[in-house]
């Protein structure tokens, strides 16, 4: 996941530990966007072409659907077949198994849709992917699971659709429930080697920078391929000012990690940087629907947002590093992005794990979805 030392510096992002920064203007306190930052609506305006009022309606629909997911999931059991929200005409449209459901689904105010696979069937071919990952070729760059679809996409490159093709038949899945497509981009973690500003780490004697993601009780979480368990953060280089040390960590398979911080001058809370003199305030970590707009942080390339594609894909980096349960996403990252905050309106989605292209030529990027890494360490995120 490392190159040769870069003669730039790449920021800190997310958390501001030890810095106190501007707070945002006043909004209408009864407003669901009422606790973004100027430069976080205007990202968001920019990305969807709202008005700021659109912005507002977008974030209300998207909680709604968010908790009617949760809802239906419970009511209707091995019915329920998966759940893909609108941007742009604010539906959620629910998939289930059995046509008798629909007056469930329409009763809740969502839009119902039957489909033959379902969400439990798919979770069954990812599981059969996951377990076949050690014996896929460089060239297949992961799976993930598309309920608007009802089908699992596995992506390869270029001319090499036929080793997706074997990698399926090898797991001895359904081919019915698979589809290939061609992935141009090959996936990178989004870890860079800088010199310089906060949030740096070591690995055999080179320095590597990445975002800071959410501030937990007693430090802050992290992407797991920003440092091995037991190594040092730092917010200097060459070393001088620690923060803390990585108290747990997971790469591959998952990409996550957290850091205790042990330097008293650091103080972790619940805000992001939104890299204009400001910060959001982290209300939460109520997951978003697919197709829900979500908003990361990073000090390469500050604000970017886009839309939830799937959850729980399954990427391969290079060396054969596989990580499972990702969320994929439309917005852009780069280096040193790695790490930081996904945000739903104010809920806390995940950490950066990597992807491919850049906020130049746009791209795909993966988050480490935030829940399982506070459940793996019993860890309370910190919200205002």
């Amino acid at each position: 996941m490392h190159g040769s030392p870069l003669p730039r510096a790449v920021g800190m992002t997310a958390l501001s530990l030890g810095l106190v920064l501007a707070a945002t203007g006043p909004v209408a306190a009864d407003s669901p966007a009422g606790d973004l930052s100027p430069d976080q609506m205007a990202a968001m305006r920019s990305a969807f072409g709202l008005t700021e009022s659109g912005v507002t309606e977008l974030i209300a629909a998207q909680e709604a659907a968010a908790e009617t997911e949760s809802e239906l999931r419970e009511e209707l059991g091995p019915d329920f077949g998966g759940a893909v929200f609108d941007v742009d005409t604010l539906d959620l449209t629910v998939q289930v198994t059995d046509r008798s459901d629909f007056g469930a689904v329409r009763a809740a105010g969502a839009v119902p849709e039957l489909v033959d696979h379902g969400e439990s069937t798919l979770d069954s071919v990812m599981e059969a992917l996951d377990a076949a990952a050690d014996g896929a070729p460089a060239t297949v760059h992961g799976w993930y699971a598309d309920p608007a679809r009802d089908t699992v996409v596995i992506e390869a490159a270029p001319g090499h659709e036929s080793a997706a093709e074997e990698l399926a038949a090898s797991a001895g899945v359904d081919a019915d429930a698979v589809v290939v497509e061609e992935s141009p981009g090959t996936p990178r973690t989004y870890a860079d080697i800088v010199g310089g500003n906060p949030y740096y780490f070591q690995d055999g004697g080179d320095w590597y920078v990445c975002s800071i993601g959410f501030g937990v009780v007693g430090g802050y979480v992290t992407a797991g391929h920003c440092g091995d368990e037991g190594s040092d953060t730092w917010h200097d280089v060459p070393g001088t000012q620690q923060i803390g040390t990585v108290a747990g960590s997971v790469f591959p398979r998952s990409d996550m990690a957290w850091v205790d911080v042990t330097n008293p001058d650091f103080t972790p809370t619940a805000q992001v940087n939104d890299y204009d003199g400001g910060t959001v305030t982290v209300t939460g970590s109520t997951e978003a629907p697919v197709g829900a707009s979500v908003c990361r942080s990073g000090r390469t390339t500050g604000w970017q947002c886009g839309v939830i594609e799937a959850k729980d894909q399954t990427v391969r980096y290079p060396r054969g590093q596989h990580v499972h349960g990702l969320t994929r996403t439309t917005a852009c990252a780069e280096g040193g992005d790695s790490g930081g905050s996904w945000l739903a309106g104010t809920e806390a989605q995940g950490v950066t794990s990597g992807g491919s292209g850049d906020c130049t030529s746009g791209g795909t990027t993966y988050f480490q979805p935030l829940n399982p890494i506070l459940e793996r360490w019993n860890l309370t995120l910190l919200t205002g």
